[in-house]
């Protein structure tokens, strides 16, 4: 012990020593008594001062094992362990350089300043006006560790701190061929920079297998099977906007984990099951009785949801066939599955057309696809308590029990949104295996805002309650109003007593005779 005592004494000093001569070398510099060459000395010396510590950290390390053979308590500190650290950083094929240098300074600031614990540096690559003078890359997190070091009540030095994860470098530089590969050297600059030369023979061969191989995507560590869901439409309704994005920005998600390797499913969930397609296939009966031998030609499908929709609202005894169509397409009867065959088919068409000539791909899985797999669902939750009775209704609560609940099936039996998007999340996760699902969608969900507003928070204005519509920004006001004037759920009532907008309530609800004593205005 008196013999490591000793040694650890003579680091210190050696270490106390070394500050003084950088310190000397700086002033002498920046007075222009000394030229940049002598730095060379001052990374000899850090150099020297590294082989020190390391030595130290084996012998730490030795009578570490010493003591726990004797049971006595280890005296070494978890700054030395840290120390002691090799680099595991390796070389790969068409790597990310950046990454790479991130990594490789992140271990020298864990080994540098071990006390900080896992620290994590970051690297940025140089402004290409100054390459030559400053490097490639440069790693400015001194800066940083010295505010972290100030707020701890340690005075340090950026400048300080940048030699010492410099140092770190260039003794891996020295001992470590993979690393040598990639940097030529590491320059300390003023006021805390650590600037990185990549090796020009590396960056050569990384250029020439560009220019013979094309531009490849890195090593993927590990394939994932990955189930994008975008654009899905609504059958029998155009393709508006926000399906037209969803599908751009769904199809370059996919092509870009296609490029990486994994192994991409594109589904289109679109809406073809529920409620609308009784009306439809109601009409459809009544406009074309001859459908199941002559295809009927339905050339506007948009229209002629409009006229389904229209004899749904105004007339009761069609309303009812239409949910008794509804009922006989979910027991998938012949007749009515031929026509909910042929009302999809055309908007297929249509939909297909947009596809092609965006050069598209995707696999539909509607929400028809879902129905057995709904039917399943059911019984699985109530298996794992997590059904309750509401009005007749069986509800799920998420984590939060103040949100809204899910309605997994409605009082007349029915399923809902929910159920199918529940029953589409199991599918694809037991079922088709992903490790990975994305959801490409609009993060606005006005219909649950809006139920949410008008139950919950009277005499609360919507802005006041969701400060995501304070932005500059008024689409979602025609947004609001599109879901309100097309939802059976929201009826319109008087004029606003402020602005130009009307009041809008839950159906449910009672007509509002005055403004000025409304609850529920939106702006």
């Amino acid at each position: 012990m008196e013999k490591f005592e000793k040694f650890n004494y003579q680091t210190d000093e050696s270490e106390l020593k070394l500050k003084e001569f950088i310190s000397k070398v700086n002033e002498l510099s920046t007075k222009g008594f000394i030229s940049e060459s002598a730095t060379e000395d001052v990374l000899a010396a850090q150099l020297q001062n590294t082989k020190l510590k390391h030595r130290l950290a084996i012998l730490q390390r030795a009578i570490a094992e010493e003591e726990k053979k004797q049971g006595i308590s280890s005296s070494i500190s978890s700054q030395t362990k840290g120390a002691a650290k090799k680099m595991n950083v390796p070389v790969r094929d068409r790597m990310s350089v950046r990454d790479y240098l991130s990594d490789v300074f992140t271990h020298a600031v864990q080994v540098a300043f071990p006390e900080l614990g896992d620290k994590t540096a970051s690297v940025a690559s140089t402004n290409e006006k100054y390459v030559h003078k400053f490097g490639d890359f440069q790693c400015n997190d001194a800066m940083a560790l010295c505010k972290i070091f100030k707020d701890k009540g340690e005075k340090k030095n950026p400048f300080d701190i940048a030699q010492s994860i410099a140092s770190v470098v260039t003794s891996e530089l020295a001992t470590n061929p993979s690393l040598a590969k990639v940097i030529d050297k590491i320059e300390v600059a003023k006021p805390g920079f650590v600037n990185v030369f990549l090796s020009r023979v590396y960056a050569g061969e990384q250029i020439k297998d560009i220019i013979v191989n094309g531009v490849q995507p890195p090593t993927l560590n590990k394939k994932l099977r990955v189930l994008v869901d975008f654009s899905s439409p609504n059958i029998a309704k155009e393709m508006h906007v926000g399906h037209l994005r969803s599908t751009i920005i769904g199809d370059t998600i996919s092509r870009l984990l296609e490029y990486l390797g994994h192994d991409v499913v594109r589904l289109n969930h679109v809406g073809d099951w529920g409620t609308q397609f009784g009306m439809l296939i109601a009409h459809l009966q009544d406009k074309f009785p001859d459908y199941l031998t002559k295809s009927p030609p339905i050339a506007d499908l948009q229209a002629f949801y409009k006229e389904s929709k229209k004899r749904f609202d105004e007339d009761e005894i069609f309303k009812k066939r239409a949910y008794q169509c509804v009922v006989a397409l979910q027991r998938f009867d012949p007749d009515y599955k031929k026509a909910w065959e042929m009302i999809c088919d055309v908007s297929r068409r249509d939909f297909q057309k947009i596809y092609d000539r965006l050069n598209v791909t995707l696999t539909e899985r509607g929400e028809s696809f879902y129905q057995k797999h709904m039917e399943q669902l059911v019984p699985y939750l109530e298996k794992k308590g997590l059904l309750e009775l509401d009005d007749g209704r069986k509800i799920m609560w998420g984590e939060d029990r103040g949100s809204i609940p899910m309605t997994i099936v409605k009082s007349d039996g029915g399923f809902t949104y929910d159920t199918s998007d529940l029953a589409a999340i199991r599918q694809r996760i037991e079922e088709e295996k992903a490790d990975w699902i994305v959801y490409v969608t609009d993060h606005r969900s006005y219909h649950q805002v809006l139920q949410v507003y008008l139950h919950d928070w009277p005499q609360l204005y919507l802005l006041e309650r969701f400060p995501y519509y304070n932005q500059n920004d008024d689409r979602w006001k025609n947004s609001v109003r599109h879901n309100l004037s097309i939802n059976p759920h929201f009826r319109k009532g008087v004029k606003a007593s402020q602005g130009a907008g009307h009041l809008w309530n839950l159906s449910d609800m009672e007509p509002v005779e005055d403004a000025s004593k409304s609850n529920w205005i939106l702006p």
